[in-house]
Parts: C-alpha cells; structure tokens; sequence
C-alpha cells in the first residue's frame, strides 16, 4: 500500500534537525512521496532547498510554490518575477498556496485578491495546476476562480473543512478536495464524515498538514503533539470508513489521483 502525502510543512521550525527521522517514519507508514508546502516566497524557496537535501533521487520529494492570503500584503511585481523563476524548477509541481481566508484577515481582502490573481495566472502562464486555501470565503473564491477554470490544468482545495453547498460548487467547477485529519477531530470535522462519500475518486486526495491537524482519533498520540506524515494512515482509515471502502482501495485511489495530478513519477 502506498500513500502520498500533498501538504506537508516540512520547512516549518518544530522539523528542525527531524527531517532525517520524520522521513523514516513515513517510509515505514507507506507514505513513498510528499509534497512540501510553499505559502511565501521566502518559505517555497525552503521547500524546494528541502526537497533536494532530503531526497538526492528526485523520486520523493516535491514542492508547491506560492503566497499564501496571510502574506498577501507582501505581494509585490518582484514577487511575481522571483516567484515565475521558482515555479519552473523541476522540483515545483503547483502555485500555491494561494486562495482567500477571510477567517483571519491577516492581510486586507484587496490585496488577497490581487495577490490570487496574479497567482492563477501564472498558474496558466506556465501549465501548473493550484494548491488552494480557503476559509469564510468559498463565494468569492468561486467567483474569482470561474474565469480562469477552463484554462487551469488542475486545481485542489487543500484542508477542505467546508459545508455541503461549498463541496459541491467546488466540484462543479471540476476541483480535487484534499482532505486532513480535520475529519478525525470529533468536536468540528464531522460534518465531513457524510460529505466525503460524495467526492469522485479522482478529484479526492489526502494530507496530513503536518505539522497542524493531528489526528485526535490517533493512539497513542505522540507527547510531543506534532503532526507528521508518517500518521496519514489514520486520515485514509476515517475517510475510507465514511466512504465505504477499504483503506487499500483508498490509497490506490488516492494515489493515482495525487500522481496524475502532481505529475508525480510512479515508485515501485
């Protein structure tokens, strides 16, 4: 069984000096390949810095590059000179994260657009699908991301902790859901427990978010209370209950879509 993980913060500072055994441990979990999250300029150059440190083959190891809505007040045209250059090295397999969160507002909702925007294009300029985020704004995410749809190659809302009615306008527009160990936390995820059974098998996928989310249904839970992929396993479990199907039906499924979608190479 082999799992791939497309959202893990591996450049966040709770990794420092880890990597090395965090990697080990995902191995021995079947998770064979990760996709290192960008969310800054600063931050996607890290992650692809980690990629080729920590996986010399280039079989294993991927990374998003982007600017995350909480660091849209940065977005200059440097940015997006810096950023183009980023998105064409063979480690980069997605723009973002980018999107919209009007939960926090840590950057005003102007300057999230703009920077989204000017996100999506280049996503279009150069054949790249998009690793989205979203929170409090599925409407005008919906709206912003409508035009550009046809001309996007692909595009997955990442950490989906949505209702229904968003689910479905984001499957209507032909997105892929990423789903995290939100769906294993009893006290505000399960409301996804009858949502994921209405995703197509080719548009779900899985990731831990690490280090974020960690499963509150996992046993034993590590003192530390960090999240790391080698616990994927237990988000494949929950979604693969509220599915229906066994956890290796999943993670064949949610294999071949994250590979077809990542343009991931196949690991024996």
């Amino acid at each position: 069984m082999h799992l791939i993980d497309i959202g893990v913060n591996l450049t966040h500072s709770s990794f420092d000096g880890r990597h090395a055994e965090i990697l080990e441990r995902a191995l021995e979990a079947d998770v064979v390949q990760m996709v290192v999250t960008g969310t800054s300029l600063p931050v996607s150059e890290q992650s692809v810095e980690v990629c080729e440190r920590w996986d010399e083959t280039g079989q294993r190891l991927f990374a998003t590059a982007g600017v995350h809505p909480h660091e849209a007040s940065d977005w200059t045209v440097d940015t997006e000179h810096r950023l183009r250059a980023l998105l064409q090295h063979d480690r980069v397999k997605a723009v973002g994260e980018c999107g919209l969160d009007f939960n926090r507002d840590f950057s005003p909702r102007s300057q999230q657009e703009k920077a989204f925007e000017a996100q999506l294009a280049l996503a279009v300029e150069l054949g790249l699908p998009v690793f989205l985020h979203e929170r409090d704004a599925s409407e005008r995410m919906l709206a912003i991301l409508a035009p550009y749809r046809d001309h996007l190659s692909a595009a997955v809302v990442h950490c989906f902790t949505g209702e229904r009615q968003a689910l479905f306008a984001y499957l209507d527009l032909d997105l892929h859901i990423g789903i995290t160990g939100w769906i294993c936390d009893e006290r505000r995820g399960t409301h996804l427990h009858p949502l994921v059974s209405s995703i197509p098998q080719d548009r779900l996928m899985l990731e831990s978010d690490a280090p974020y989310l960690l499963p509150r249904s996992l046993r034993p839970k590590p003192k530390h209370g960090r999240n790391e992929p080698a616990f994927l396993p237990e988000v494949l479990h929950e979604v693969a209950r509220h599915r229906g199907q066994s956890p290796a039906q999943l993670a064949q499924q949610s294999t071949a879509c994250a590979r077809a979608f990542f343009g991931l190479p196949v690991i024996d």
